[in-house]
């Protein structure tokens, strides 16, 4: 967490328009839309196999301290003499899931090329110092034969409150931090209604985003039956934060709705002067109205109370769509050109709102309870969600060979799109086609999990 500089972040929260102005500053003219990815990724020893620890000779800190020294990067610490918990270069910034997946959180970018070229030149950059440290990253939702006692704990204070709290939410909180990985992407609104179009065609489309990615089919080194073990996992990790945000589904829907979701939804922390205060199990209403030990609410508590909030789709002060597995390499920029086709193309956006119009919140809710064993194979409204998933995939490819953003070989940005159509073609998920051929009982599962899932080696 950067140390905060805006001032006005440090007002009280006086009114319940303070509360709507996060969303209402973030509004911005169609010019000025970009895109705003993110990936996570697991690293494991390239010869044993064991998750990489955060310290040590070998640790993910070795590689956080390489980027620094040879690549521009500025560590970011929580104190002044503490840990260093992410990087910062420019606009972009590498941070730390709480079992140590390393992650880019890319900066905002005009077209999907753009965005792609960010993410294969931080691959780039990694790959000498895993080399040295025999690190293997893998593109994977779930760790694939980790247990949780073999992960390590990041030491941000979040996570020490997180850690502490969401397993009396959930039985699957710890698995959510530390065995989990995701691809997400972010977008730009320009109003109210904006906002609340794109943020109501997301949640309906949650569920079939999932099953478009999964790509999560190990548990503990067995395949557990399932294609996406992440998706299985946010079913049960703190239901009051996270699922599908019914209050959007009414047709009248604007910020209000959100706000009144989010101000009941319990805090994990106050900060003050750098000291971090656990305020776990008390709503944002109830902190905003009676205080805590003394402190009132500011903008910047409104702020951090709102990234602690964890639905399918989130609204910041971009729209973030969280509901996917990491993917491979090669699917690596399949999100982003997913949603942006769909987002940032008029024509595109009227369909998905079309496809989704009459989509009810319990049976979309229930389908989700089943995305993370069926994958495409699932059955929605007498149809598979392959079928589903080749329409929606037509919707976003529409809005980018409208969007005619080229990359320098004449290509536009549906060709991010190719591999991901290729497998829903199929009916398959990433998922599929990590288990195709596979022997459960081999004796060298790890190594061949591990040469399917490598994010270095193309595929």
């Amino acid at each position: 967490m950067a140390t905060t500089t805006d001032p006005t972040l440090d007002e009280p929260l006086r009114s319940y328009d303070d509360l709507l102005s996060v969303f209402r500053q973030a509004e911005k003219p169609f010019s000025e839309f970009r895109i705003g990815p993110e990936m996570e990724k697991p690293g494991v020893c390239g010869r044993t196999f064991e998750p990489i620890r955060y310290d040590g000779d070998r640790g993910v800190l070795a590689v956080l301290q390489y980027f620094i020294d040879q690549h521009g990067w500025q560590a970011d610490r929580e104190h002044e003499q503490g840990p260093i918990i992410a990087l910062k270069r420019g606009r972009a910034s590498i941070t730390l899931e709480p079992g140590g997946q390393l992650e880019l959180s890319g900066a905002a970018m005009d077209d999907v090329h753009q965005v792609c070229a960010e993410f294969r030149g931080h691959m780039r950059e990694l790959k000498p110092i895993s080399d040295k440290l025999e690190i293997r990253w893998l593109g994977v939702g779930f760790h694939p034969f980790a247990r949780r006692e073999d992960l390590p704990w990041v030491p941000k204070d979040r996570y020490k409150i997180m850690r502490e709290y969401l397993p009396k939410r959930g039985s699957h909180a710890l698995d959510m931090m530390q065995r989990t990985s995701t691809v997400q992407a972010n977008y730009d609104f320009s109003s109210e209604e904006d906002a609340m179009r794109k943020m109501r065609v997301a949640l309906a489309l949650g569920p079939l985003t999932t099953a478009l990615f999964s790509n999560s089919p190990w548990l503990e080194g067995k395949p557990h039956g399932g294609k996406s073990y992440r998706a299985r996992v946010w079913l049960d990790v703190d239901n009051d934060r996270a699922g599908l945000v019914e209050p959007l589904w009414r047709p009248d829907a604007g910020y209000r709705h959100y706000v009144e979701w989010a101000l009941d939804v319990p805090m994990f922390l106050v900060k003050r002067n750098g000291k971090i205060f656990a305020n776990t199990g008390q709503t944002f209403r109830s902190f905003w109205q009676d205080g805590f030990e003394g402190l009132k609410p500011t903008q910047n508590d409104w702020q951090t109370h709102l990234n602690t909030l964890f639905p399918e789709v989130r609204l910041k002060k971009t729209i973030e769509v969280r509901g996917a597995d990491a993917p491979s390499s090669r699917l690596a920029c399949a999100l982003p050109a997913l949603w942006t086709g769909i987002f940032y193309d008029t024509k595109a956006l009227a369909e998905a709102e079309a496809l989704t119009r009459d989509w009810t919140y319990a049976e979309v809710s229930a389908l989700r309870t089943r995305i993370w064993k069926e994958g495409l194979q699932a059955m929605f409204r007498e149809k598979p969600l392959s079928e589903w998933g080749l329409q929606l995939i037509s919707i976003a490819e529409g809005g980018l060979h409208r969007r005619n953003r080229k990359s320098q070989s004449g290509k536009d940005e549906s060709v991010h799109l190719v591999p991901l159509r290729e497998l829903v073609a199929q009916g398959c998920t990433a998922a599929d086609k990590l288990l195709e051929g596979l022997d459960p009982q081999a004796p060298d599962l790890r190594r061949q999990i591990v040469e399917r899932t490598d994010l270095m080696l193309a595929r």
